[in-house]
Formats: C-alpha cells, sequence, structure tokens
C-alpha cells in the first residue's frame, strides 16, 4: 500500500470522519455539543480501558521484552521537551516560560492519538501487530516529558530573575508532582493496569466485551471522543491568528521529527514494525489532557493561547490526519517491511 493509500485510508475512518465532523460544525457555528458529563464519562472509560487492557497483556510479559523498550521511551520524554525548548525559545524567540509550557506538552503524550495509532496499525497489519505493553510505555513517557520542561522553565526563569528576593508565582516542585502523580489520566492509567495484571486473562474474561480495544463499544466511544475533540479544536482555529507563523509551523515539523525519533529508538530496542509506529505517534503527540494544569500550576506565566492551539489546533489534527501514515511509512522503511 503506498503512503497516499494509507492517508485515504485513515481518513475515511469513522473516528477520523467524527472528528473532521467537530470541526466542521465549529466552522459553521452549530449549536451542537457533548454535554460535558458524557465527554468526561468518556475519557474515564477510555483511560480505564486501556490500563486495563494493558495490565492484562503486562502480566504475561517477560521483563526482558519491555527493559530495552522501556529505556528508549524514557529516553524519548527527556530528548522531546529539550528539542521544543530550545527550537521555541532561540529559533521562535518565544518567552523562557512560554516554550517551556509548550516543550511540557510536546514532551507528553497524548492518549487519544496512541489509540488511533494502534487502531490504525492494526487495519494495515491485523491484530497482534502492536507489542501488549504499549499502555505501559505511555505511562513511562509522561512523567519525564512534562517535568523535563518544567525544569527548564523553573531554572530559566530563576536565573532570569533579579537577585532581590522575589519569589516565583508558581507552585513548589513538590505540588506539581503530586498534581502529575494523582490527576486523572495517570490515575485511571496506573489503577487500570494494576486491577488488569492482578486478575490476569481468567479475570479479565468476564469484562472484555465491555472494556475490550477491539470490540464494538470502545470503538463507539473514541469515535465519540473524538467527535467533542472536533468540537474543541474547532473552537480555537481562530487563536491561529494569534500563535503566529512559527507556532504553527512549530505544530507541523516537530511531530515529523520526534515521530521519526521514536521509530528510529523504537527499532534499536527490538520493537516492530507496529510497535515502532505507535512508539513514533507517542513520540509526536502533544498532550492536552495532563500538561496543561502541570504547566498551568508550575508557569503561570506561559500563555496558555499558545501552548493549547499549538496542541489541539495543530499538532492534534496533524498526527491524526497525516501523521499516523507517515510514521508507519516510517517503521516500514527505518525498520524493515512487514
Amino acid at each position: 500500500m503506498t503512503l497516499l493509500q494509507m492517508f485515504q485510508s485513515n481518513i475515511c475512518s469513522p473516528m477520523v470522519l467524527a472528528f473532521a465532523f467537530g470541526i466542521v460544525c465549529r466552522l459553521i457555528k452549530s449549536e451542537m455539543a457533548i454535554p460535558r458529563d458524557l465527554y468526561t464519562s468518556l475519557s474515564i472509560y477510555l483511560l480505564f480501558a486501556l490500563g486495563l487492557k494493558g495490565g492484562v497483556e503486562l502480566s504475561h510479559c517477560e521483563w526482558r521484552q519491555i527493559f530495552l523498550p522501556g529505556i528508549a521511551t524514557i529516553a524519548i520524554g527527556c530528548l522531546t521537551p529539550v528539542s521544543a525548548y530550545l527550537t521555541l525559545r532561540y529559533l521562535g524567540r518565544f518567552s523562557i516560560a512560554d516554550a517551556a509550557g509548550i516543550a511540557a506538552h510536546y514532551g507528553s503524550v497524548s492518549a487519544v492519538t496512541f489509540i488511533a495509532a494502534e487502531k490504525f496499525v492494526i487495519s494495515q497489519l491485523g491484530e497482534g501487530a502492536v507489542v501488549p505493553f504499549m499502555p505501559t510505555l505511555l505511562t513511562l513517557l509522561e512523567i519525564p516529558g512534562i517535568q523535563v520542561a518544567l525544569a527548564i522553565g523553573v531554572i530559566g526563569l530563576a536565573k532570569s530573575k533579579p537577585s532581590d528576593g522575589t519569589k516565583s508565582k508558581g507552585a513548589s516542585m513538590m505540588t506539581v508532582w503530586h498534581e502529575l502523580l494523582t490527576a486523572r489520566s495517570m490515575v485511571l492509567l496506573v489503577g487500570g493496569m494494576v486491577i488488569g495484571f492482578i486478575v490476569k486473562y481468567d479475570g479479565y474474561a468476564s469484562v472484555k466485551p465491555f472494556f475490550d480495544k477491539g470490540d464494538w463499544m470502545f470503538k463507539g466511544a473514541l469515535t465519540l471522543f473524538l467527535l467533542e475533540m472536533g468540537l474543541v479544536a474547532g473552537s480555537r482555529l481562530a487563536d491561529l491568528r494569534h500563535a503566529g507563523a512559527f507556532l504553527v509551523l512549530f505544530g507541523i515539523t516537530a511531530p515529523v521529527l520526534h515521530g521519526a525519533l521514536g521509530v528510529y529508538l523504537g527499532g534499536l530496542a527490538g520493537l516492530d514494525v507496529g510497535s515502532c509506529t505507535v512508539l513514533g505517534a507517542m513520540a509526536a503527540s502533544a498532550s492536552y489532557i495532563a500538561a496543561p494544569p502541570a504547566v498551568r500550576m508550575t508557569l503561570p506565566e506561559a500563555n496558555p493561547t499558545f501552548y493549547l492551539t499549538a496542541a489541539l489546533a495543530i499538532t492534534f489534527p496533524f498526527n491524526l490526519l497525516i501523521g499516523i501514515p507517515l510514521y508507519f511509512r516510517m517503521a516500514q522503511v527505518m525498520v524493515g517491511q512487514s
């Protein structure tokens, strides 16, 4: 299948079309909206299902299988926020707070992009095309990706402030760690994995029709969730004129570079084509759930228009429509045809 055919296959999926439909609804100024409680319920369901299935599969994995991919994932979580910060600070001329705030989003990971990438790979290669411990790598990527960028921002602001005893307006790092580790996305992923690890296949069988990623329930919930994401992204399109041309360019090129890094390191760690694709999509994604509250607490000086618009209105649609097939092709070239 050619790259163009992959794009067409991806764009014509119900999930991607639902996302596009949400954007159209905002462009035509429709009053259509997903109830807030339903959106919250969908996000809880998707994250918990992701962790639960990952924990079940992890319980049957040998630790030597996950060691090198885990090291590669942590390396990605350290490298991507640094590269994003340096690019934004010295090429884009963003302030320390803004550069670090945006970098925290690009160092972290979008769980929805992860799910979409996994679905795409399975549609291309079939069931079993992705190693079962990928949700564990998702969790491993979350923490360093945010914390490295926040540390850079806090240290940079401290050095730039005059030595007059003025204290930073941001929260303490202890408070930020607590907020990050107890955030809904982190708790659901880790909690689901722990439960799945304990119950294993036998216990999971009784709830599998409801939670399994291959069944209609999960796919339907994801489609509705992406419709809501389209509505949110469509409402932020107007912010692009405030973001500037450089941020738009960054929101497209950074995912490609980070995605290539993820695919390459995944290949070095011994992952197959499908798993490298998903790891590349994870590295290329930008968080819009876990990162915003952490940035808001630690770097209140950072402009939300910049980091939310870049993550949600630029990078998320790019990855969903174009990026995922591109990372799949990268994996085929770097790792080998499948």
